[in-house]
């Protein structure tokens, strides 16, 4: 975009000057009256104040009047502003002046009643220069590579509201799909977080640093930062405290997402929060002027990083970030204000097609707890998932910790009952820490499978990589001692920090012993060898354990046990936003979802399932909430669902669970229908599929789908068929499998 300078300069208390430049042409001046000035001042003082802007909807006259006015005042009778407009495809107008004339809304411009800022020809995007009319500084290399950000939202108790931190979070990770984004997150929200996490990256690491939370006005009048102390309390963060937590690792751009950062208070006497920023020595920083509604922050933000994330200049993605705000009527458009120093506004990355370009190599952390038979996703994405900020940062706490006290836990064991989001949670921590290497196991795990820890991490080398295999392949020495070869600072895994994950552990690792549990006889040599090299080497590495019984911690180690409770009302309505059919908005008979949302007691697995079911006419979905509500024991209700659902099926889809239960693998619909030789069968495929009775995956070879039977219905199904019948059912299996997989597999795959 084209460059141009502007200052208002105040030379005396009663007169001013305007200086308008661009490039090396000398700048063209105009005297102004000072009375005119205050004069406008005291309309935008009256016309633009918080209450007033919160008053107006999209669209308002009296907005658009203002920005004529302001309009008007830059071009006066020489018309300067016609060589800026005239000019495609934009212009970025540097405003430099006094607090007061530098606080005014010059994001209204308008002329002949359209916006400058965003219009389609040539905007106008007002930048508020910060620092003195000396000459740009270098250009800037971009890098050739996705755009990192770093993330930190802020979320103290007891502030209202509390903001949708999750669904930004979401929103700039799908903005991007072609190119990707690379989103480091601060978990703590914390000063100290930020300033670690910051040192830990180093300076030159992330080009954008976004802080999302609530702002205010302290008590001696300048803005200030609502973050969270150590314990997730409120503390107050001065732009000063913020520019100390960074230490000059600023990146290109700041984007302090919070009511009020980017307005100057009392009337310009005092800087904003995203000028001082600037002047601690941010290139450019990005602020809202007054009080900014969740869903506008979250659009502006996503459609900026898109545009960043493509390649695009600052100021282009700035001008088409706002633009898609006005598109969508947004009232709040024009709060957005970006001030900079003397730094190009250049592009921060290269273009996806640029040659030699980087990629992000990290798969998300919900593609590591597939599961075995479906080979679907079972956990949350990071795009959907909801709350447990608290124990999500003691977690971190425990996981990161290195020192101190009785020493560092070398595993941390998540608790709970089914359907809480144990997983789910495992797998967030997993995107927390993207610095260590993942292996995810699942359910039953013995020395062969634990052996596929080398494939599941990246090795620095090939070298290391066999030397891990031969490693653990050596059966003449103790499990332990290859464990702690393995970890040692020298180790193949001594520079690479891994989390080790055992998921649903309480699946065959776990054994009943006096009312409780132990070790199974396998897992007693596998998980006490671990802790054990862990601890003796001093490796970074940790275990997470995800189980709903506990046990013993293995002798000598430290096992930190977080116990996951039900959702709290902040954390479901969240969960509430995202489902169609219990959420705000829906349709549903507001009685019925009212109770379904009860009765699912802030289980995230049941609110899903409820949500499925709720709106099916064929089901009787009030006796089905009745007999969940009917049961005392919450953790029960979804064994409850699960059996008066499938006992409203017809008797023959319900024979047909039954005889696909008999094959503890996902099967192709043709062997479906080989179990199941039913006129009918279609459509109960279809009917259990949608009830979530039966799980359909995607066969990742064919592409095409196939059926497993829920876990959940295992122990209710089988009493279906007789003795007789489930032989006949296996052997009807067994023929159709080997028909499909073995005698003629290319059949098979193109699907004839």
């Amino acid at each position: 975009m084209n460059a141009f300078e502007l200052e208002i300069f105040e030379q005396t208390s009663s007169y001013c000057e305007l200086r308008l430049s661009a490039g090396d042409k000398p700048p063209k001046t105009r005297g102004l009256d000072r009375a005119a000035v205050d004069d406008l001042i005291a309309l935008v003082e009256r016309d633009y104040s918080q209450h007033a802007v919160a008053q107006k909807v999209f669209g308002a006259p009296q907005l658009r009047d203002l920005g004529t006015r302001l309009a008007a005042f830059l071009d006066g009778d020489q018309r300067w502003l016609t060589a800026v407009l005239d000019s495609p495809p934009g212009s970025t107008l540097r405003i430099t002046a006094a607090e007061r004339l530098r606080h005014l809304p010059w994001e209204l411009l308008a002329r002949d009643g359209s916006y400058l800022t965003v219009s389609g020809h040539a905007p106008l995007l007002p930048v508020r220069a910060v620092g003195t009319n000396a000459a740009l500084k270098a250009p800037v290399t971009p890098g050739n590579r996705p755009l990192r950000v770093l993330f930190m939202a802020t979320s103290p108790e007891g502030v209202e509201p509390v903001l949708s931190y999750e669904a930004e979070e979401a929103a700039i990770l799908a903005a991007a799909p072609r190119t990707g984004t690379d989103l480091v997150v601060e978990e703590s929200g914390t000063l100290d977080g930020l300033r670690f996490l910051s040192l830990d990256y180093g300076a030159g690491y992330f080009d954008v640093l976004h802080l999302s939370g609530h702002a205010t006005i302290g008590g001696d009048g300048r803005p200030v930062f609502l973050v969270e102390n150590e314990l997730g309390g409120l503390a107050h963060a001065t732009a000063d405290q913020i520019a100390q937590a960074m230490a000059g690792r600023w990146p290109r751009l700041v984007f302090v997402s919070g009511c009020l950062t980017g307005g100057a208070p009392d009337g310009g006497t005092f800087p904003s929060m995203s000028e001082s920023l600037v002047r601690a020595g941010a290139p450019a920083v990005l602020g809202w002027a007054l009080p900014v509604g969740d869903v506008t922050a979250t659009e502006f933000a996503a459609e900026l990083y898109r545009s960043l994330a493509d390649g695009e200049p600052l100021d282009r993605a700035v001008v088409q970030a706002r633009r898609h705000l006005y598109t969508n009527q947004r009232s709040n458009w024009h709060l957005l204000r970006l001030y900079a120093d003397r730094s190009p506004l250049a592009p921060m990355v290269t273009p996806r097609r640029t040659k030699g370009r980087a990629r992000i190599e990290v798969r998300p952390a919900d593609q590591e707890f597939l599961d075995p038979q479906t080979q679907l996703s079972r956990v949350a994405s990071r795009a959907t998932f909801v709350g447990r900020r608290r124990i999500i940062q003691r977690c971190l706490r425990t996981l990161e910790q290195a020192g101190g006290g009785d020493g560092p836990a070398q595993a941390l064991v998540l608790h709970g009952m089914g359907g809480l989001g144990k997983s789910s949670l495992a797998s967030r921590l997993l995107e927390r820490m993207p610095t260590h290497q993942r292996a995810v196991w699942y359910g039953r795990i013995d020395l062969i499978k634990f052996r596929e820890l080398t494939g599941k991490v990246t090795f620095a080398t090939m070298e290391q990589q066999i030397e891990a295999s031969t490693l653990l392949d050596d059966d003449r020495v103790p499990l332990a001692t290859r464990l702690r070869y393995l970890l040692r600072a020298e180790g193949p895994l001594g520079q690479t920090p891994c989390l080790f994950v055992f998921d649903d552990f309480e699946e065959g690792n776990l054994d009943e012993r006096d009312g409780g549990h132990v070790l199974s006889a396998q897992m007693a040599d596998i998980l006490p060898a671990l802790l054990t090299a862990i601890r003796d080497t001093g490796s970074p590495s940790r275990v997470i354990i995800t189980s709903r019984y506990r046990f013993p911690a293995p002798a000598g180690t430290r096992v930190v046990v977080e116990s996951l409770e039900t959702l709290t009302n902040v954390e479901q309505d969240k969960k509430l936003a995202s489902l169609a059919n219990l959420g705000p908005g829906s349709t549903v008979d507001a009685a019925i979802r009212d109770r379904a949302v009860e009765a699912a007691a802030g289980n995230p697995r049941l609110l899903d399932w409820l949500d499925r079911i709720v709106t099916d006419t064929r089901l009787d979905v009030d006796g089905l909430v009745t007999a969940i509500e009917n049961e005392a024991d919450r953790f029960r209700r979804e064994d409850i669902l699960a059996t008066n659902l499938l006992d409203s099926q017809p008797a023959e889809l319900r024979k047909m669970l039954a005889k696909v239960n008999v094959v503890e693998l996902p099967v192709p619909v043709e062997t479906v229908h080989a179990l199941h030789d039913h006129p009918e069968a279609t459509d109960h495929i279809a009917r259990a599929a949608q009830l979530g009775l039966i799980e359909e995956g995607t066969d990742p070879e064919t592409g095409r789908p196939r059926y497993y039977v829920s876990n959940v219905l295992r122990p209710l199904i089988r009493p279906l068929l007789t003795d007789d019948e489930y032989v006949e059912a296996c052997a009807a299996a067994a023929r159709s499998l080997y028909a499909l997989w073995v005698t003629d597999p290319a059949t098979a795959k193109s699907g004839s």
